[in-house]
């Protein structure tokens, strides 16, 4: 067998490139029921004999806009496959929020470490009143009239599970 017949020629090579430059890139993923939401991304190193080990840390907030809310931490060598464990492990862990129509059912106060949250029912057409940590879970849970106010911490991965534990802390009044 010849190599020359094996190889494409230059005229075919050049219609592979023009085909290759047009083709529509077929998008293989399902739509999903949760919306995922990345807070942060972080990039960490460690010191090894051989070099710095480069790598990244995502947090990442799932919810499906009905009352369930996640938060996951994933850490990874690339961006892509930190931000795919965090995902997973937010929807593994979510937690049932208490609303009553669009907003929550009582305020509530939070301290988590530095991180201190607070969250206030508000009247219908209000909308969400939040920074940009607690506005990404408050969002992601599907509430959608609330009044938020973010006290003592500026990290924003702090202020996220502060928020978290402020929404398990609602509880629905049995009458």
């Amino acid at each position: 067998m010849e190599l020359s017949k094996l190889l494409p020629t230059l005229h075919e090579k050049e219609d592979l490139r023009f085909n290759m430059r047009y083709m529509k890139r077929t998008d293989n993923r399902t739509p999903s029921e949760f919306a995922e939401k990345v807070v942060q991304v972080n990039r960490v190193s460690k010191k090894t004999k051989g070099g710095n080990k480069i790598g990244f840390s995502v947090l990442v907030v799932v919810g499906d806009k009905k009352g369930r809310v996640g938060v996951g931490l994933g850490q990874a060598p690339d961006v892509s496959s930190a931000v795919r464990k965090a995902v997973s492990y937010a929807k593994k862990h979510q937690i049932i929020v208490a609303m009553r129509g669009r907003t929550i059912v009582h305020q509530v106060y939070v301290k988590r470490g530095a991180a201190k949250v607070l969250l206030k029912p508000a009247p219908p057409g209000t909308g969400v009143i939040a920074g940009g940590a607690v506005r990404a879970v408050v969002e992601a849970a599907g509430i959608r009239d609330i009044s938020s106010k973010i006290l003592g911490s500026k990290n924003q991965a702090s202020n996220v599970y502060a928020t978290m534990d402020a929404l398990k802390q609602l509880k629905v009044k049995s009458v």
